[in-house]
């Protein structure tokens, strides 16, 4: 081969690795100094009209955006819209997870040493959101007897009961900041908590009316029964007439019954202030 020849070959070889080279600083250069990778949110799906997506945001899913499937960043980041800060819960699943993600509500520490399910096959939460997408969907803290909501506020999001190796029930941790106090004879809710400067809490009325929790606080030993009336929970005073079981603790099965502003000449109500 001749020598011109040669030269022309190791020409062209020392041209292409200059391209490659070139090329590679190029291309080093863009993903350094080019535009930033879009995020990509992640959103609830359970609702028929609304998202909340994990920066906290809650939008219909019509103003979804396409690409980045984020809600507009316009209100409220973080809206606790239409929840009960105290008790930790609301009364739409979106607002209770887009509340739930405010730093201040739950700590990251926290959620992220939670286990998902029993020791068996534990799994730990991967990131706040998909703590609160889980926890405020309906638990069994959210019910009464099984089979009807506590209240319209039964997407909570508050760390379960046992996660800190406490001793407190479900149902007793859901009465937590509400000062529970037995009425006087005849005297409505309303009227109990205003003598102590406080407001009755309807939603916790329905937390109180069931026979586990009226007798932590009455004696009941008259038993404790089913009955009607806005008065409810409520224990009979002993002086009653026979016929309306004197000494009896009663709960009411038609909870849309439930007022602060109820009483009744011959017992004394149980009452949640706060």
């Amino acid at each position: 081969m001749s020598k011109s020849k040669s030269r022309l070959i190791l020409s062209w070889v020392f041209f292409q690795q200059l391209l490659v080279q070139f090329s590679f600083t190029i291309s080093a250069n863009r993903k350094e100094i080019g535009f930033p990778e879009r995020r990509i949110c992640r959103t609830t799906v359970q609702g028929r009209y609304l998202l909340s997506d994990d920066n906290g945001y809650v939008c219909d899913a019509l103003s979804l955006d396409p690409e980045s499937r984020c809600c507009p960043e316009r209100g409220d980041k973080f809206s606790c819209h239409g929840c009960n800060i105290l008790s930790q819960c609301c009364n739409s699943y979106e607002f209770c997870v887009s509340c739930c993600l405010h730093p201040a509500q739950i700590q990251k520490e926290q959620v992220l040493k939670l286990k998902i399910a029993k020791p068996a096959t534990a799994g730990a939460y991967l990131s706040v959101f998909d703590f609160c997408a889980g926890r405020c969907r309906h638990s069994s803290e959210s019910v009464v007897h099984e089979n009807a909501y506590v209240s319209d506020f039964h997407h909570c999001f508050s760390l379960p009961s046992n996660s800190t190796g406490s001793s407190v029930t479900p149902v007793e941790a859901r009465l937590h900041g509400i000062n529970v106090i037995i009425g006087r004879q005849g005297e409505s809710c309303d009227s109990v908590c205003r003598s102590n400067g406080q407001s009755c809490v309807l939603n916790k009325l329905l937390v109180l009316n069931q026979c586990d929790i009226i007798q932590k606080y009455m004696s009941c030993k008259g038993a404790c029964l089913a009955s009607v009336g806005a008065d409810q929970p409520a224990e009979v005073v002993y002086d009653a007439p026979k016929h309306l079981n004197p000494g009896a603790c009663l709960y009411t099965r038609t909870q849309s019954m439930l007022s602060c502003d109820g009483s009744h000449l011959h017992t004394k109500r149980l009452c949640p202030c706060a």
